[in-house]
């Protein structure tokens, strides 16, 4: 019998916790990372804190003294660790919540931070990002460093560096400004400054976007823009600090009086800017603790490097390292597939992995999945999530990453067209959203004036309160169908009544201004509540988080690695990539991979190196033979049941082809209607009229957006090429086989002409 892709040969290990100790996840006082902030009470004492951490974990949060290098694997509760370390040295007494600074790289994690130190009665620890924190001591220093008041800080650098090249007389396009963007960021963040940049791109072969001379004069002129205009960008609140720091001996002793004992989150992302500021930060002393996996260093162009996490023990020889290795987020069948990419690979990084093991009871196999192009392939990842979330997993646990965001596109779509609500990650954050910001409000005014307020005169449970304030905004009980922005809305909404769900019951007696205040600090910590949808985003952008079901996607050589992966470095670092997206399934791991970019395309693209040895039919690198793989079947999408229409309908050779004027068509709205969005249209218009009359009575008979039932573009497909059998009609795009037993008949009654079909709804 054979394993599906990433099934371990043998049963999973035995772990510590089969004895009887109950695994960390398990404890109520800790909530999982993407829980979007469980509400509880505090711990009662220090000892209290300790409680449901594991052997290693303990370690951590008991060594308060002295360098402390943590090295964490992904899903071990790194977070969990030095939360906790901070707030039992805060409850002990050991530490002064004023004293310590924990810094971390995101906003959300240091607000995740702040929270869970909240939770655990350390609300007093500053917890920031790098910039955050050198921000406000510039900001407070700098009237007496300098004199005057801080310049303006830059909010897009974007602007700013084509003006810069326009000033050097040098055309970039959109992407091309967006590298030269990144390069002077680069430069910046390793001290490198305009005339030194050829010279240093040189000696990193750092693979510039452009002439290294050009980029350099444009990084010159940018800085000579900034100058003028009295203005600094994020980078330079670094080097600014720094350059305080080093030049104030008086205000580097005033802060080292100020922060005593220093926590650093993500340590592979390290910078030599921000290590340098760190440095400053310590002047002599050891009282330090790092956090991180080299394994799991995927920001290299940004300047980030492990070197500083792999060299600590080098440093600080007398540092106390502790590993963490007890994985207690994803299941053994996870894990085993992670594993065995990290196996494969080769370099510094590599040298110090570490092998996870996984405490979680066996899940389902990973899958792997063939599909016959794109469109197929976001089709049948649409189809399996919406039978997940049919299932039972609700769609905010559920996520769809990808190598670049340009592959969002045909996953929004394919999503809109299955009725799956999604958030694309990196919108904007939870509390500022204008429908968060008019709740709180409306929640303040009836915290205040309650009692005066007939909308709340026969409601006393405080969710119930809730409900009914936020009811006057546009909360109901059902969501609106489909997703948009009126869903996106209702989400926002629908996240507070949870809260407050979650807060009452951990504080039964809690009122509405209690809820206000926990809001209050949760804003001011960044700590939002989950959001539903499923999560469409990049592997880069996906770090630090998790969910139930992850789909990788587009798994494809040219795409994992991505092309301009050419040294062994680079793709040393891509492998790293898909195991930060491996290790952010819990439960549910589909991997997948399409053979052509648009229907009718060439089979010319290949599966990615890196899941050679690990899916079904593939050799380890380095092995002879055809042999098998560790494990089992592969799943061809397009093959069987539902998307057996997708391979009927794809059986055309050759790209896609506007049949207007034949260009070859890559958008999918494009390849949709089979012609040029600018090419003119045969639409019969009377046509398209009655189909959209015969789609909105369909969307209220099962209840669902119009879209769901087929969207605009589908339909202007159909009253462009008016089909008159099943097969023309399933060989437009957005018509599948489950769409032509539910709709076809009546779909080809009306382009025949026949009248009355499907009127007010009925079949």
């Amino acid at each position: 019998m054979r394993r599906p892709c990433g099934q371990p040969p043998h049963p999973p290990r035995g772990t510590w916790q089969h004895g009887g100790v109950t695994a960390a996840t398990h404890s109520p006082l800790f909530p999982r990372e993407s829980d979007g902030g469980q509400i509880v009470a505090p711990p009662r004492d220090a000892d209290a804190v300790l409680d449901g951490l594991d052997p290693e974990q303990r370690e951590v949060a008991t060594a308060l003294h002295g360098p402390v290098c943590v090295l964490a694997g992904a899903g071990t509760g790194k977070t969990r660790a030095i939360t906790h370390r901070i707030a039992y040295g805060v409850r002990a007494g050991i530490l002064q919540p004023a004293s310590v600074l924990a810094v971390t790289f995101t906003n959300r994690a240091a607000g995740e931070m702040r929270g869970r130190l909240r939770q655990l009665g350390a609300g007093g620890v500053q917890a920031r990002t790098f910039h955050a924190a050198a921000l406000r001591q510039l900001q407070f220093f700098w009237p007496k460093a300098v004199g005057g008041t801080l310049p303006r800080l830059l909010d897009r650098k974007v602007q700013l560096v084509a003006e810069a090249a326009a000033r050097c007389r040098v055309r970039l396009d959109r992407n091309e400004l967006r590298d030269v963007t990144g390069e002077i960021e680069w430069a910046k963040v390793t001290q490198t400054v305009p005339a030194d940049y050829p010279a240093a791109v040189a000696k990193s072969h750092r693979d510039a976007p452009r002439d290294a001379a050009e980029i350099g004069q444009i990084y010159g002129m940018y800085e000579q823009l900034k100058r003028e205009r009295s203005v600094i960008d994020f980078e330079d609140v670094l080097l600014l600090t720094v350059g305080v720091l080093q030049d104030r001996h008086d205000i580097a002793d005033q802060v080292r009086r100020q922060y005593q004992h220093f926590v650093v989150d993500e340590y592979q992302d390290v910078s030599p800017l921000q290590q340098r500021l760190l440095d400053l930060w310590l002047g002599d002393r050891d009282d330090l603790c790092v956090v991180g996996d080299a394994s799991q260093t995927i920001y290299s162009f940004t300047g980030a490097t492990p070197d500083h996490l792999l060299n600590f023990r080098t440093r600080h020889p007398s540092a106390t390292v502790v590993k963490l290795v007890r994985d207690y987020r994803s299941t053994p069948q996870v894990v085993h597939l992670a594993n065995g990419l990290l196996g494969q690979a080769r370099g510094r990084a590599a040298e110090h992995r570490l092998e996870l093991i996984s405490q979680r009871d066996p899940g389902p196999e990973p899958l792997c999945t063939e599909y016959a192009d794109e469109p197929a392939e976001a089709e049948g990842t649409a189809r399996r999530i919406r039978d997940l979330i049919a299932a039972g997993i609700p769609a905010g646990e559920i996520a769809v990453l990808y190598r670049i965001n340009a592959q969002s596109e045909v996953y929004e779509q394919a999503f809109a067209d299955a009725g799956v609500p999604y958030q694309l990650r990196g919108a904007e954050r939870f509390f500022e959203r204008q429908e968060v910001r008019e709740a709180g409000a409306a929640l303040r005014g009836a915290a205040r004036f309650g009692s005066n307020d007939s909308l709340l005169d026969d409601v006393v449970e405080l969710p119930s309160q809730v409900r009914a304030v936020l009811s006057t905004k546009g909360w109901t009980t059902e969501p609106p169908a489909g997703s948009g922005a009126v869903r996106d809305r209702w989400e926002s909404l629908a996240a507070l009544v949870r809260l407050a769900e979650d807060f009452v019951r951990a504080k039964p007696s809690a009122t509405l201004a209690d809820l206000v205040t926990e809001l209050d600090e949760r804003a001011a910590a960044q700590h939002a509540p989950t959001v539903q949808g499923v999560t469409l985003a990049s592997l880069h952008a996906a770090k630090g988080l998790e969910w139930d079901a992850v789909f990788l996607v587009g798994l494809t050589e040219g795409m994992m690695p991505i092309t301009y992966a050419k040294t062994d470095e680079q793709i040393e670092e891509e492998r790293r990539l898909l195991y930060v997206g491996v290790t952010r399934a819990r439960l549910h791991l589909h991997l997948s991979w399409a053979l052509s970019r648009s229907p009718g395309g060439r089979a010319s693209r290949r599966v990615t190196r890196f899941l050679n040895g690990l899916r079904p039919g593939s050799t380890a690198p380095g092995a002879r033979g055809a042999g098998t793989a560790a494990g089992g079947s592969v799943e061809r999408g397009g093959a069987t049941g539902d998307a057996a229409g997708g391979a009927t309908r794809r059986k055309r050779r050759g790209p896609a082809r506007c049949r207007v004027c034949g260009r070859t068509l890559t958008d999918a709205g494009e390849m949709k209607l089979m012609r040029c969005e600018e090419c003119p249209s045969d639409m019969d218009e009377g046509l398209y009229e009655r189909l959209l009359d015969w789609r909105a009575g369909q969307a209220r008979r099962i209840s669902q957006p119009a879209w769901c039932v087929f969207t605009d573009k589908t339909l202007m497909a159909i009253a462009e090429a008016v089909p008159g059998s099943a097969g023309e009609l399933t060989g437009i795009s957005g018509v599948g086989i489950r769409k032509l037993d539910r709709f076809g008949a009546d779909v080809l009654a009306i382009c025949a002409g026949e009248e009355g079909v499907g009127e007010d709804g009925d079949d």
